[in-house]
């Protein structure tokens, strides 16, 4: 969908910035698709997440623009660059020009790769939530920054920096909602497996029971004993049972020892 203003693609991009309680979600393309939006708000070469964990880079999201540029300037940060500044400071670093951070040895590794690309300036804001760091985007401009590395930042470069980071601060909310639905998503699964898990087993102790003429308790230790004799999860002897296999059909014949 096509926004004319600023503020409309800036509500879009908030918008599928929160879209993330999905079983389809995709880090790399969500990533990928903010980055899009960063680049057409700040009207940037391109842009691209770094997601760094344990002080690992973990993952990369990249703008389809320019894309080979974006991923290239993010894995060339080994060494230093805006992204680990970033991330290491919990700070935005302000736009840079590239040839004046260069001439002062600043991100020498970066800085080389990016006049290579011919571009003129780069800025960076960290990816946090709740005070934990994780990771920071990047923004590629083809113009120059301040002919200085240290002046005061202008009106359009805090403008920028303030949409960057709003962008940033609604991927880092997301991403973390997303790792709580996958997490709560897994318990139920793993709840429901166990519910279902003794469903099966109580089943197969009233089907025992009933072959053998015996107590619950008695079907119960029956069903222990073969599991462990025969070295398998109990619930899978239960299913048997119930499934009526014939290697199942003998533990109906046999007498439980003691348990």
């Amino acid at each position: 969908m096509h926004h004319s203003s600023r503020e409309g693609r800036l509500g879009a991009a908030l918008v599928e910035a929160a879209d993330t309680l999905s079983e389809t979600f995709d880090t790399v393309t969500y990533l990928r698709r903010l980055s899009d939006h960063c680049v057409a708000l700040l009207d940037a070469s391109a842009a691209g997440f770094m997601l760094i964990e344990g002080g690992e880079t973990v993952s990369f999201g990249v703008s389809s623009r320019q894309q080979e540029l974006a991923l290239d300037l993010l894995e060339v940060q080994h060494h230093g660059g805006p992204c680990l500044e970033s991330y290491g400071s919990g700070e935005p670093v302000p736009p840079v020009a590239i040839r004046a951070a260069h001439a002062s040895s600043r991100w020498p590794d970066f800085t080389e790769r990016a006049l290579r690309y011919d571009i003129g300036s780069t800025f960076a804001v960290p990816l946090r939530r709740n005070g934990t760091p994780l990771g920071a985007l990047n923004v590629f401009a083809p113009g120059p920054a301040h002919p200085s590395p240290s002046p005061s930042p202008s009106p359009s470069d805090e403008t920028g920096l303030l949409l960057a980071q709003t962008l940033a601060d609604a991927a880092a909310l997301g991403l973390a909602n997303h790792r709580v639905f996958t997490q709560y998503r897994t318990l139920t699964g793993q709840l429901q497996e166990a519910l279902s898990s003794r469903v099966r087993i109580e089943q197969a102790k009233g089907m025992l029971a009933e072959r053998r003429r015996t107590g619950m308790d008695e079907a119960f230790i029956a069903l222990r004993q073969y599991a462990r004799s025969h070295r398998l999860p109990i619930d899978e002897v239960a299913t048997d049972v119930i499934a009526g296999t014939e290697d199942a059909s003998e533990l109906g014949r046999e007498r439980p020892g003691p348990a």
